[in-house]
């Protein structure tokens, strides 16, 4: 192929991209302004915008009340923490060079979740309770990561393993937790946490980790061809004047940070940093220059959606990680039949 032919399949790909994300934003936002008018007192569209845009001649005090107190903060609470779980898979899955990485493989999940039932023990503020649950998710990739280096063994099932043994330990130390909680106070606090959830969320609680959050993402999306670099070896990598262990530790502290800073909001949710990652993929390829906004915004809808639906689809709402599990583990068997997948 000519470099002529190159630059013009370059181009081509980059504005199908482009255009499949304007497509998937624009979706967000539609899916967004359905969800803010479904539920136990559904409202037209035309109205919810009224409210939205400050329109005076909206009376409706229990409208007012239920957009703004309590679907819209928990909207934007589910886009932000599903763009965010999908961000930090697709950067692990990018720097580890493995599919099967994510949050909760590397024990991330099961780490930030220890670090917030520590800090509900300690009655902590919401601030230091995202700080215990970074720390509890960054000392649980260090964990996951010594284990290989210990053994000499670096290779993409030792990586898996590794992850599923400090999984479990950290997921023993909540059991813990919990059996030594206050069954009256801490106990369901702790229980929200594990579960997942989106009921609580306030909008002074989504301020405090939406800076570090963004600035999280900003950083994944400044290093994204990067990552692509340490794709092709480290040898490789540092030939092309790439520092690897300055942008693998970068990588991993943002992609924690995400994922800690999710748990800080909704607690626990499984399979969004596996199955997305994936299916944007399918859509955009390999390349983490335009793989990353794509997972930020399918992960983004696909938890919106899922959110809508565990507090709609009955009259008592389902937790999350319920609804991620059913719907993520088929929907991420199917993905790796379409992709015919060979992990080695």
């Amino acid at each position: 192929m000519s470099k002529a032919n190159e630059r013009e399949l370059e181009a081509r790909l980059k504005y199908r991209s482009r255009l499949l994300i304007a497509a998937l934003l624009l979706l967000l936002i539609v899916t967004a302004v359905l969800a803010l008018c479904t539920g136990k007192y559904p409202l037209k569209p035309l109205v919810a915008l009224s409210i939205l845009l400050g329109k005076t001649d909206v009376n409706d005090v229990m409208a007012y009340s239920v957009v703004w107190g309590l679907r819209l903060p928990r909207i934007t609470a589910a886009i932000v923490c599903g763009a965010a779980l999908a961000m930090s898979g697709t950067a692990y899955q990018g720097i580890f060079k493995n599919p099967l990485v994510s949050s909760e493989f590397l024990g991330v999940s099961q780490g930030a979740c220890v670090g917030a039932a520590i800090a509900i023990l300690l009655h902590a503020t919401n601030a230091q309770i995202q700080l215990f649950a970074f720390l509890g998710g960054l000392l649980a990739v260090a964990l996951t990561l010594l284990i290989p280096a210990l053994l000499r063994n670096n290779s993409n099932l030792m990586l898996v393993l590794s992850g599923i043994i400090i999984g479990g330990a950290l997921s023993s130390v909540l059991g813990f937790v919990k059996y030594i909680a206050d069954p009256e106070t801490e106990l369901a606090a702790i229980t929200y946490w594990q579960m997942g959830s989106f009921t609580y969320v306030t909008g002074k609680q989504l301020a405090s980790v939406f800076l570090p959050m963004v600035l999280a993402a900003l950083c994944l999306f400044g290093l994204a061809w990067r990552i692509d670099i340490l794709s092709l070896g480290e040898t490789e990598a540092q030939t092309l004047g790439t520092n690897v262990p300055l942008v693998r530790l970068l990588t991993v502290l943002c992609a924690t940070l995400l994922t800690a800073s999710s748990v800080c909001i909704a607690g626990t949710i499984s399979w969004v940093g596996l199955v997305i990652p994936h299916f944007g993929r399918m859509l955009v390829g390999t390349g983490n220059t335009w793989l990353l906004p794509t997972a930020c915004i399918s992960g983004a809808l696909f938890m919106l959606v899922v959110d809508t639906v565990a507090r709609t689809i009955t009259a008592a709402e389902l937790p999350i990680s319920i609804l991620t599990g059913l719907i993520g583990a088929p929907l991420y068997a199917w993905l790796l039949y379409k992709q015919r997948m060979i992990i080695n």
